[in-house]
């Protein structure tokens, strides 16, 4: 896609609806639910955000800088950003991201962080699998790819069944608590995604 000034851009930011959750487009308003969440020790160190433990449990986010962040996020002509929505509860529960465009090779990196109110509900599951969609039926994306930790089983499972495949392992990528974890890289290509749906 190309923006109004010709430049490449991922397009609008769109709202996305599933049964469970709602993808929509960051406000400045969602700086305090983002502070809260990435106050979250499990989100900081899955994310690799933090190198120890008590990192984790002291991460305190600038919400300043947080509203400035949030506040952008539908200006980006390179990356998407989508705050998830628990459509029960209407609560901001996390967000996910299609980042490290590149135009050239229609791919784009994954990522996804949810707090605890968005876990273990299948959230994360849906709102994996509306951000494909729409990176290959709307953006027209050819490659979709992601790296995660290697002591973040959940992730991975929850990748695996939305069709992303391993592709290779990053050893010893990341330091957390004075011990080096290996980083797993995995990808899923439009063919693959349109042949499982």
């Amino acid at each position: 896609m190309t923006s109004s000034l010709g430049a490449p851009s991922l397009g609008s930011v769109p709202v996305l609806v599933g049964e469970l959750t709602l993808l929509r487009p960051f406000t400045v308003d969602d700086a305090d639910a983002m502070a809260e969440i990435l106050r979250d020790p499990e989100v900081n160190r899955l994310t690799g955000s933090v190198r120890t433990s008590a990192e984790a449990e002291a991460a305190a986010p600038d919400l300043d800088r947080l509203r400035e962040w949030y506040g952008s996020r539908s200006d980006q002509t390179d990356r998407l950003d989508l705050a998830v929505v628990d459509r029960e509860t209407g609560t901001l529960v996390g967000e996910v991201v299609l980042n490290d465009w590149d135009p050239d090779n229609a791919s784009c990196n994954f990522r996804i962080l949810l707090g605890p109110d968005g876990r273990g509900r299948g959230l994360g599951t849906e709102a994996t699998r509306l951000l494909l969609d729409h990176a290959f039926a709307a953006i027209g994306l050819h490659r979709v790819s992601l790296g995660v930790l290697a002591f973040n089983p959940r992730a991975q499972h929850v990748y695996a069944r939305a069709g992303f495949v391993v592709e290779g392992v990053e050893r010893e990528a990341h330091l957390f608590d004075g011990e080096w974890v290996d980083s797993v890289l995995m990808a899923v290509l439009d063919h693959e995604w349109a042949a499982r749906r």
